[in-house]
């Protein structure tokens, strides 16, 4: 049985994105970010097929809106993945910025 590599999900604020990276540094998945007026919109999360099913884009989602709460900016999820997971974990709505 082949073991997937693991991952850690790192910001890169000079891309104003969100990256998951396997220990070589190879960049498996992204979410972007764009941050205005005490919110944070996240319009794009990218995870390739080759990287599906692995928990990426919710790893990815987790810490850009774990960091959101930190620095208490209001949520603009414009992406349909942060949108869905959003309403998939209720400890999260608070975030949702009504704008």
């Amino acid at each position: 049985m082949t073991q997937e590599p693991s991952y850690d999900v790192v910001q890169v604020p000079e891309r104003s994105r969100y990256e998951a990276r396997v220990e070589d540094g190879t960049v498996i998945g992204t979410a972007d970010y764009v941050r205005r007026d005490g919110v944070v919109e996240f319009p794009h999360t990218v995870v390739p097929p080759q990287h599906e099913g692995r928990g990426v884009a919710s790893a990815l989602a987790r810490r850009a809106l774990d960091d959101a709460r930190a620095e208490g900016l209001g949520v603009v999820p414009t992406c349909w993945f942060f949108d869905g997971w959003i309403e998939r974990h209720p400890d999260y709505q608070d975030l949702v910025a009504r704008l």
